[in-house]
């Protein structure tokens, strides 16, 4: 069944208490014929977390904001309709996150804080407990919101307040390391949370996991409130970040009906509209990366931006051109990570180079490298430190680049996060697509649906970026 959006959600709500009145008699009069014995009056919280930690994946890969944001910064090439890597203008809305994900991790902490619901809901864990973990994925979600459009609905959203203003970004970023840093004090030593196919309830990993988008989000501010930024980012680290892949945020799928996103695109739907890049596959074999034989299913990349023409003659002519991953070798239950140990390390050498803290550039840096080889199922010492000794890849010179560029390769296929690298450092250097005519675009504009159910709010809010225009700039993209 469909899920109703937010500003649908609402007006429903105002109609029926608009007919309720009048019709509350005749429902009386019926005394509890209607009433179904056998049905759940309250949420089932432990059901409510697993549905999203199962949809969280396809907000790495799986269409929507991901995949655009995917193609942005090139980690993909259309190899068919290629209107989106060619900067047609996306009509993306956010209704479904807001009403559908975003929503159920609402119900889960009203139903935990609500007087006459909380002892039910203890059953799944204990109330703080279920609490804290929604904050925190909550936070993940708007972080991905207010990377990719800039000023959302924030600070009002999901209290069925109709329709509400939207927050600046520079307000959203503090407000949410505020969230998880509370998050994380909230935890309590009461009964493990149920349906947590994330961790198995494991408050120690999902404080560390906290605490990394906390650093995450404080390196994105680097050029647009360095001091606040530095601050969060020291903190953060001391509170203790994932640092070992054991640690790693990262959804295991069963198998069955619940697969992994990029099996079920390549394998179960058919489709092959996406191929790993030649801009990655390029950078790649040129610093002998052998991650290359794990991004695809070949080493052959696909030219990003071509024109449909264009890039139906090119395939026609190279057919052997590489699908993200193993293509129909990726198991069923492929794990897909929002955040790694190999990550937080290449953030902490970036924090290091601008003196954020005294740890040590290249030691985060070559860690960080290895730790994210190891994930990709590279292991061999010897292939590390040779890779690892190339002038290309040793630190010493063009460091911001370096580590830039492979903080850009570790969140591959991540385009949600691998887009925001590239905006707010400028590595690796992108060429837009051939003959658009037009630059990377560094926002998502507002989907169609904003000014048709809040238009007051969100003519205020697309004014701030040109007119809603995908070449505006967010906050810390400077």
């Amino acid at each position: 069944m469909k899920r109703m959006n937010i500003k649908q959600m609402a007006l429903v709500l105002g109609v029926s208490a608009l007919t309720f009145t009048g019709c509350k008699k005749a429902i009386d009069d019926f005394g509890t014929l209607n009433n179904n014995p056998n049905a759940t009056t309250v949420p089932i919280t432990s059901a409510l977390l697993t549905n999203v930690l199962a949809n969280v994946g396809g907000n790495v890969w799986g269409g929507g904001i991901n995949t655009t944001a995917g193609l942005y910064c090139q980690y993909m090439s259309e190899t068919q309709y290629t209107d989106i890597s060619r900067y047609a203008a996306p009509t993306l809305n956010w209704d479904g996150i807001y009403a559908g994900d975003l929503y159920d991790l609402q119900n889960i902490i009203n139903t935990n804080t609500n007087e006459s619901t909380k002892a039910i809901a203890a059953a799944n864990g204990s109330n703080a407990n279920q609490i804290a973990t929604a904050r925190i994925l909550k936070s993940y979600y708007y972080l991905m919101l207010t990377d990719a459009f800039g000023d959302i609905p924030y600070s009002q959203a999901l209290q069925g307040k109709g329709t509400i203003a939207y927050d600046k970004q520079e307000n959203v970023y503090p407000a949410i390391i505020n969230e998880l840093k509370e998050a994380v004090a909230q935890f309590d030593g009461g009964a493990t949370v149920t349906g947590d196919v994330l961790y198995s309830g494991s408050i120690t990993k999902w404080k560390k996991l906290a605490n990394s988008l906390r650093a995450i989000a404080a390196l994105r501010m680097s050029k647009a409130n360095a001091t606040l930024g530095k601050t969060e980012f020291a903190a953060a680290i001391a509170a203790g970040v994932i640092d070992a892949n054991a640690d790693n945020a990262g959804i295991v799928y069963p198998g069955g009906n619940y697969r992994n996103p990029i099996y079920n695109y390549y394998v179960i739907t058919q489709r092959f509209d996406f191929a790993v890049s030649k801009t990655v596959t390029d950078y790649l074999s040129g610093v002998n990366d052998p991650r290359i034989n794990a991004f695809g299913h070949t080493t052959q990349g696909f030219p990003y931006g071509l024109t449909r023409n264009d890039a139906l003659a090119w395939q026609t002519l190279n057919p052997n051109f590489a699908f993200l991953l193993a293509f129909t070798n990726t198991p069923q239950t492929m794990p897909v990570y929002l955040v790694t140990a190999g990550q937080m390390y290449l953030a902490r050498a970036e924090a290091a180079r601008l003196g954020w803290t005294s740890e040590v550039t290249a030691t985060m840096y070559t860690t960080g490298i290895t730790l994210e080889m190891n994930r990709w199922g590279i292991t061999g010492t010897t292939a590390i430190a040779t890779y690892l000794a190339q002038p290309a890849v040793a630190l010493g010179t063009g460091d911001a680049q370096k580590i830039a560029e492979q903080r850009w390769l570790s969140h591959f296929p991540d385009g949600n996060q691998g887009w925001a690298e590239w905006r707010r450092t400028g590595y690796p250097v992108l060429t837009p697509a051939p003959g658009s005519g037009k630059q990377v675009p560094r926002r998502i504009p507002y989907g169609p649906n904003e000014p048709l159910y809040n238009p007051t709010n969100y003519a205020a809010a697309a004014a701030g970026y040109s007119n809603n225009s995908q070449d505006a700039k967010v906050w810390w993209d400077k």
